[in-house]
């Protein structure tokens, strides 16, 4: 069967286009990535979700397609943003060794079990959890649990795994969920968000390494893709993200973030309700 998009078929116009609009979707992610440390997925899966659907592919696959994808180009987002802040001191090494393992496990099974799970499963995934993010992010206050982490070695792998596996199905490198996992339990922000770019490492290599295995041979993707991962799309957007996480750090430690944060929320929370409702 061949794939629903034949790319001999676009005129140059709206290949420019597609690759501009790949583009500024990466350099978006990797701004937002290192500005707020929610993780570039969270704007990558919904723009390649609309267009994958826009060039007419198969509902049934696209949002494999997107979260795959996603997780493919958070690989070098997720080192680039991780060496800015780590060059700054606010990557917790003990609590990545503490959570590593853990989430790395979490993400690889999520990945893996991807084949089992709808695409309107991966989607209410995403729909739900981005709207319990976007109130959140839109609270005045951070919720705060306790003033350290749990004690108990198997409830703090617990945690970490299942913010793995979830954040694998959701094609986000974690950021989103790490950080107000973090500062509810008294970390400060900044030290939240650099953590959680080293976190994200450990979240999109199994993950992505899960659906490429979970997606092979299976009908219908576009052309030149690995498993679920579309290689073109990961080849344009990667460097802009790469690029622009750096300076998203910079910014993180040089604003105000809260009405950027309210304003993304905003985003988020109509992002999250249109999935939802497809």
């Amino acid at each position: 069967m061949q794939p629903a998009l034949d790319l001999s078929m676009l005129d140059g116009w709206t290949i420019a286009a597609l690759i501009s609009g790949l583009g500024f979707t990466g350099a978006l992610s990797g701004l937002l990535a290192g500005l707020l440390g929610v993780g570039g997925g969270i704007v990558i899966v919904p723009v390649l979700y609309w267009g994958l659907l826009l060039f007419g592919f198969p509902p049934a696959i696209i949002s494999h397609l997107a979260v795959a994808t996603s997780l493919a180009v958070i690989i070098p987002t997720s080192i680039s943003s991780m060496r800015a802040h780590s060059r700054r001191g606010t990557v917790d090494r003990s609590l990545v060794k503490l959570w590593g393992p853990a989430v790395f496990t979490g993400a690889l099974i999520g990945g893996i079990m991807s084949s089992f799970i709808s695409g309107g499963g991966l989607r209410a995934i995403f729909g739900v959890v981005g709207l319990l993010v976007a109130v959140n992010m839109a609270s005045p206050r951070h919720l705060v649990v306790s003033d350290h982490l749990p004690r108990s070695g198997w409830i703090n792998r617990t945690m970490a795994s299942v913010i793995g596996f979830i954040s694998s199905l959701m094609g986000i490198g974690g950021g989103t969920l790490w950080v107000p996992t973090m500062t509810a339990f008294s970390h400060p922000v900044h030290r939240a968000v650099g953590t959680s770019a080293a976190l994200g490492l450990l979240i999109a290599l199994p993950g992505a390494a899960g659906f490429i295995w979970s997606g092979v041979g299976v009908a219908d993707r576009p052309p030149f893709s690995l498993g679920f991962v579309s290689l073109p799309a990961v080849l344009i957007i990667a460097p802009a993200s790469f690029l622009m996480a750096p300076y998203g750090a910079r910014l993180a430690h040089a604003l105000n973030a809260r009405y950027l944060r309210l304003a993304f929320a905003f985003f988020l929370a109509i992002t999250a309700g249109r999935m939802l409702m497809s």
